[in-house]
């Protein structure tokens, strides 16, 4: 939920590390502007805010009305190279800076959000349509998880093995294991959360001893630069440490991705991944690729709170996320079941206030019209072949990129939407006959992010757990990513690797040993 417990209107005290001599300079937004324009925003390498020789600027749109609303940068291959050689510099002097200083970094950047969080929530609220007080909580959200990145990752430990362990042989070794960095690190974070999933791939790779170089997505890309980069430019972060660089994925995506001097790549986003995937050179990689995560009710299960995380789950943020509902399996012999569900789940949706992110409101456009046309897509597909449309009670209902709430019943295999990812305000409803044809529709899908299972019968809820593939079940609950020190994983093509915090400290390290040979063996004594 929202929580609004860690608000500020000045700037901490412990930011004391400020880079720019002009002390009056504490805006992310005056940081990182183009002379002044708050319309206009540099790319940030090697520590310095630099237009980009291409002189091209491109614009970020709105999702309300496809106005628009900033311009950013348009990268060159040689300003990637830039980033890159600055990033490896940078690193070989943080590999060596102590734990405790990579955490205090990342606390100051956690402060300088908090201080700027009306100005960096109004950027969210522009590029991606998100009301002001879920993109104010996104802000203070991530604030909060690089203050538990950095706490986690002072505790990191390694670990010593002795040889005398293993069958036949003697207490003569000793072997040092410690996690090491990976080097410099490619992270690609995505529209719908563009703050929290990038500080969600920076703080970690910082604090385990990597330096970044981060393409925010091209919906999103002023919150990167005012969120992320000014944030750790005005903490103090040595300069080449972060490097954010601007473009169109179709334009550099590859280039950064397959860049020779990427040690990692952290990658959040839809079915682009797996070619992504595919094209990175022999690197560790990360990746969240989406899902189309069903929620199973059983017909034991609390209809109230079964209604309640449906719509909730369904409908946060208009359904653009990979963790949102996106089909409904009620397992029933008749309409045992939907008869008591779908007028609850009816009568919630149609509560949600629909309209612009400026107003106080459930339902904004989704973020583009590409995506608005797929979404439309899917929905026409399904009614065609005989889905009933049971909201908006007028049929389906579109203005611009604003879709009105839609609930359809009556789902069924051959429908592109029970198995498609819709992303969009949409909650298609199938029933089934048992628990087990349930599982079978939910695994068929070649996503495996999350399942959710409402039950009162926690054997069974066991039970069916195991069998779903999908990287997290939620019992009695919504899906969803977080906490953040949650484990947050796909199976299948939903992705590879795990996130939250440990995780994802984990996964920006790798395993070295040292071996120590004694010349003979030796025991301890104890008393």
């Amino acid at each position: 939920g929202d929580d609004f417990r860690h608000e500020t209107n000045n700037m901490p005290s412990g930011v004391s590390s400020v880079k720019t001599e002009d002390a009056g300079v504490n805006s992310v937004i005056t940081q990182s502007c183009v002379k002044g324009n708050a319309k206009q925003y540099n790319l940030f390498i090697g520590g310095e805010w630099k237009a980009s020789s291409s002189g091209r600027m491109l614009p970020v749109l709105s999702p309300v009305d496809e106005s628009k609303v900033y311009e950013v940068q348009a990268a060159t291959q040689s300003e990637i190279d830039e980033a890159f050689s600055a990033a490896r510099e940078a690193q070989k002097t943080w590999a060596k800076t102590p734990l405790w200083k990579r955490a205090e970094l990342l606390k100051k950047a956690a402060d300088v959000m908090r201080a700027n969080a009306d100005e960096i929530a109004k950027v969210i609220q522009d590029e991606v349509a998100k009301p002001f007080k879920a993109a104010k909580s996104e802000t203070l959200r991530t604030a909060d998880l690089l203050d538990y990145t950095a706490e986690e990752g002072v505790r990191m430990n390694g670990e010593l093995l002795t040889s005398d362990s293993f069958t036949g042989e003697k207490r003569n070794k000793l072997c040092l294991v410690q996690r090491v960095p990976l080097g410099v690190v490619v992270a690609v974070p995505p529209f719908n959360y563009p703050l929290n999933l990038a500080g969600s791939k920076v703080g970690p790779a910082l604090m385990c001893g990597n330096s970044v170089v981060m393409k925010p997505p091209s919906a999103g890309a002023v919150t990167g630069l005012v969120g992320i980069a000014a944030a750790f430019d005005l903490a103090g972060a040595p300069a080449g440490l972060v490097n954010v660089v601007t473009g169109r994925g179709s334009e550099i995506g590859d280039y950064l991705t397959q860049h020779k001097l990427a040690n990692a790549v952290t990658f959040t986003g839809g079915s682009t991944g797996l070619r992504v995937a595919k094209g990175v050179a022999m690197v560790p990689i990360q990746m969240e690729l989406g899902g189309k995560d069903p929620a199973i009710v059983l017909p034991d299960a609390n209809m109230k709170l079964a209604a309640n995380a449906i719509v909730k789950g369904a409908f946060s943020y208009s359904g653009q996320r990979c963790t949102a509902v996106k089909v409904v399996l009620i397992v029933e012999e008749g309409d045992e079941v939907s008869s008591q569900l779908l007028p609850m789940i009816l009568e919630r949706v149609k509560a949600l206030k629909v309209g612009s992110p400026y107003d106080d409101v459930d339902i904004t456009p989704v973020i583009d019209g590409k995506s608005a046309k797929w979404i439309k897509s899917l929905v026409d597909d399904a009614v065609e072949k005989g889905a009933k449309m049971q909201l908006p009670e007028g049929g389906y209902s579109q203005q611009g990129n604003l879709i009105q709430p839609t609930v359809l019943t009556g789902l069924t295999e051959e429908m592109k939407l029970m198995y498609e990812e819709q992303f969009g305000p949409v909650l298609p409803i199938a029933s089934v006959k048992s628990k087990e044809e349930a599982i079978r529709i939910a695994n068929a899908s070649p996503l495996g992010l999350q399942a959710s299972l409402f039950t009162q019968n926690i054997d069974a809820a066991m039970v069916i757990s195991d069998e779903l593939q999908a990287g997290t079940v939620q019992i009695n609950g919504a899906p969803a990513r977080g906490p953040d020190h949650f484990p947050f994983q796909g199976f299948k093509d939903s992705g590879l690797s795990s996130q939250g915090v440990r995780w994802s400290l984990e996964a920006m390290t790798k395993i070295k040993s040292t071996v120590i040979n004694l010349p003979q063996e030796s025991y301890q004594a104890g008393i």
